[in-house]
């Protein structure tokens, strides 16, 4: 198993603007069918984690093509949501302007925002696309107010191991097709299960979280921890 699309080191970041300009046309759709729509459900639940209100500066990292800003948008948040791909941002953009959401361009390694400006950050299916985790927990904490949430959403990685086996054969085997045929290539999609295989997944995650003194961290496992939720709050 290899993907084109991923590689360590740095041209980790240029790989992955080529993966998500290669699925961005598509992007929405294919979660749709890969999830069976449920990342939708999983994304609302991922706002609900985030207590975002009225009034709340936020920040959604990774945003894609602009979901979980929209969906904090309309609790009332002003929202910014960043990724690294213009393609990515040209659906979230063409998808309709909401009131209180910007959407701008930049590198999630190397945020452009003032230290503790927002009081709640997210991440839909970004830090597995990292190309340095730890950095990029670090730029996601630092822009948070103290006290304030930090919320991922990610792929997860199953205890059970029949679980964990079943989904990662349907990863391996299932997935990839959807990439090839709404994207010509599946590769686009077998970078999930290559990706996922290096990441640390949500106990990972956690630990680090701890470890940089994060208060009241939670790992909230969704389909059997197929997806999660990390949950932690700003050191105050």
């Amino acid at each position: 198993m290899s993907s084109k699309y991923y590689v360590e080191g740095g041209q980790r970041a240029g790989r992955v603007v080529d993966l998500f300009a290669a699925v961005a046309p598509r992007y929405d759709l294919i979660n749709d069918l890969q999830s069976l729509g449920m990342h939708r459900l999983w994304k609302r639940r991922m706002v609900r984690a985030a207590v975002v209100g009225s009034g709340m500066d936020v920040l959604d990292v990774c945003c894609g093509t602009g979901d979980v800003a929209f969906a904090m948008a309309q609790e009332g948040a002003k929202v910014t949501g960043l990724d690294f791909s213009e393609a990515m941002l040209s659906v979230a953009r063409r998808r309709g302007v909401a009131a209180g959401v910007d959407f701008v361009q930049g590198d999630a390694l190397a945020l452009p925002f003032t230290e503790g400006r927002f009081d709640a950050v997210t991440v839909a299916y970004g830090v597995r696309n990292m190309a340095d985790v730890d950095r990029g927990l670090d730029e996601l904490l630092r822009v948070l107010k103290p006290g304030g949430r930090l919320v991922i959403l990610e792929f997860g990685k199953p205890e059970n191991r029949v679980i964990r086996w079943l989904y990662f054969q349907y990863l391996r085997w299932l997935v990839p097709v959807f990439g090839k045929l709404f994207c010509g290539d599946s590769d686009t999609h077998g970078y999930i299960l290559e990706s996922l295989l290096k990441y640390p997944g949500q106990r990972g995650i956690d630990a680090r979280l701890r470890a940089r003194g994060c208060e009241d961290p939670r790992v909230v496992d969704l389909m059997f921890g197929a997806m999660s939720l990390n949950v932690a709050v700003k050191a105050r």
